[in-house]
């Protein structure tokens, strides 16, 4: 009988298993974005007062950005251009990693986003977008009487 010499746990295997498919999977818009391996790669976070979205995009010209917000979703797109080093045919590459080419990234925006209110600025390779939440959804005090 052959026995390893780590003990395996069967069950901790399947939780790693289904994880793996979880991620796999899990592409669905929503506040969360879309599933990691996208790019740009986001943060979305919210706060009382506005939802916050950071895309990291370094090396982009701002004006090839294109940011839209329809119907409470939140689009990104844009094109990346090649930039390799010595585009001749005696030039071999041998490891890119550099996203390249067009993209797209949509985040779902809660019910109280107000499209009105939307700004976007790109400093240092990311892009920030800030929503801010409508006033009337604002949380207030009510004074008793």
């Amino acid at each position: 009988m052959y026995r390893s010499l780590f003990p395996r746990d069967v069950f901790a295997e399947l939780d790693r298993l289904q994880r793996e498919m979880q991620t796999a999977f899990d592409h669905s818009p929503s506040i969360r974005g879309i599933g990691r391996g996208g790019y740009p790669a986001l943060n979305v976070g919210s706060t009382p007062t506005s939802v916050e979205i950071y895309a990291f995009a370094p090396g982009m010209d701002p004006a090839t950005i294109d940011v839209q917000l329809e119907r409470g979703v939140l689009t990104i797109a844009g094109e990346r251009k090649s930039q390799r080093p010595g585009e001749d045919a005696k030039t071999t590459l041998h490891v890119n990693e550099r996203f390249e080419g067009r993209f797209r990234r949509v985040v779902s925006l809660p019910d109280d986003a107000d499209p009105a209110a939307v700004s976007a600025d790109y400093r240092d390779g990311v892009l920030h977008v800030s929503v801010k939440r409508r006033e009337s959804a604002q949380p207030r005090r009510i004074e008793v009487n």
